[in-house]
């Protein structure tokens, strides 16, 4: 069994989430969840089932999305860089990461074909550099037209040209993560984004921050009556739930800011029912 989760950048449109969400509807695919934020405009969807059959629900997903959303008008808190921002396989029974960093190469090929840029990352990537998501998505797609300029950022696969209407994906392999939201009683953005900066691993040896493995962003999400920090737990293991969420409530306290909420964007595994208790 493989789960994929791809990241579409649409949030608002329940219409057209809902379309592309009905490719996942086959034999041997089981969908497990849809979160949908609006101020991210963003979705996550998750499903799991036979490689095989992950596989070409992946490719129609992405395909489906490219014909659904306009990149060139989208607006959101969440950092992208194309309609499916990110695809990862992640192994969950009867498989290894080398299996689905296979499949992540031939999702690559199938939409190169298919006239659609991207990256691998992760443990798909096939450089160094582009191994962290991030750095990658640096600039996201405003930047993105400059970017596939330079030899450098040449797509892994797909066409050079700039996809204004798609933009890019990145097709990756990773271990579960966790998405993970913690609300500040705030409408100070710079501060969501000094925590953020203070926690997160940023990619960058020379910048080293409080956890290795967490990935982290302020988000304005200053009209529900609080600030955000959005993160990934990429390692929840070596980084808690529970140790990340004390450190940002010991920051926040020192500022005289107090936790609104926390909220978890799709699946968790199930060994951290504890600390969902938080």
């Amino acid at each position: 069994m493989v789960e994929c989760v791809p990241n579409i950048s649409e949030g608002h449109d329940k219409k057209k989430i809902k379309e592309i969400v009905s490719v996942v509807e086959r034999e041997g695919v089981k969908l497990l969840d849809v979160n949908s934020d609006a101020e991210h405009n963003r979705s996550v969807i998750t499903f799991a089932g036979e490689p095989e059959a992950v596989l070409g629900v992946s490719f129609d997903l992405i395909k489906k999305a490219s014909e659904l959303i306009d990149m060139s008008v989208h607006k959101g808190e969440h950092p992208r860089m194309g309609a499916v921002d990110v695809c990862p396989f992640i192994p969950v029974a009867g498989v290894d990461m080398d299996d689905c960093v296979d499949l992540a190469h031939r999702l690559g090929k199938m939409l190169g074909e298919a006239g659609i840029p991207g990256y691998f990352y992760g443990y798909a990537a096939k450089k160094q550099e582009r191994k962290i998501l991030s750095s990658i998505r640096k600039g996201e797609y405003e930047s993105l037209s400059e970017k596939l300029k330079k030899p450098e950022w040449k797509p892994d696969f797909g066409p050079t040209e700039f996809n204004s209407k798609f933009g890019a994906v990145a097709v990756g392999v990773r271990d579960f993560l966790i998405a993970y939201n913690v609300n500040l009683k705030s409408d100070d953005l710079k501060l969501a984004n000094d925590i953020a900066r203070i926690i997160r691993n940023s990619g960058d040896t020379r910048v080293l921050g409080a956890f290795k493995t967490v990935q982290a962003t302020g988000v304005d999400t200053r009209d529900k009556g609080y600030i955000q920090v959005s993160m990934n737990l990429t390692d929840y293991k070596v980084d808690s739930m529970e140790v990340v969420f004390e450190t940002i409530k010991r920051i926040a306290k020192l500022c005289d800011i107090e936790i609104h909420s926390t909220e978890v964007v799709g699946l968790t595994p199930k060994d951290i029912e504890k600390a969902l208790e938080i």
